[in-house]
C-alpha cells in the first residue's frame, strides 16, 4: 500500500505550533511596496494563524492533525462569573448539598 506524502511546496510556506495551529505570513508583503502606506506594511509583517476552512485543505495536503486558530481563541475567553455554585456535604445526612450565591460588582 502506498505511503501518504506530505505536500513540500505548502511545508516551505507555513509553521506548525506546538499547540497545532498553523502559522504563516500575509501575502503581498514582499515587493512592489512603494505605493502601499505605513500601516498596510506594519500590517504584513505580523503573521497570521489559519481559520478552520482553511485548516481542512491544509490538513488533506500534509496529514497531520492540526487546530484551527477560531477555535483555540473561542474556548481561551473569559466567561463573566454570574453565579458560584459551592458543594457541601451535610454532616447528619451525608448527601451533597448545593448552595448558590450571586457574584456582585463594587
Amino acid at each position: 500500500m502506498p505511503k501518504n506524502k506530505p505536500n513540500k511546496g505548502l511545508l516551505k510556506r507555513i509553521r506548525i505550533t506546538k499547540s497545532g495551529k498553523i502559522k504563516f505570513r500575509r501575502a503581498f508583503g514582499r515587493h512592489l511596496r512603494s505605493h502601499k502606506n505605513g500601516k498596510t506594511m506594519r500590517g504584513y509583517r505580523k503573521a497570521i494563524y489559519a481559520k478552520s476552512g482553511e485548516v481542512s485543505r491544509v490538513r488533506a495536503l500534509l496529514f497531520t492533525k492540526v487546530k484551527s486558530s477560531s477555535h483555540s481563541t473561542a474556548t481561551n475567553k473569559a466567561e463573566p462569573v454570574a453565579e458560584k455554585t459551592s458543594k457541601k456535604t451535610s454532616k447528619k445526612t451525608g448527601k451533597k448539598t448545593s448552595k448558590k450565591t450571586t457574584a456582585t460588582k463594587d
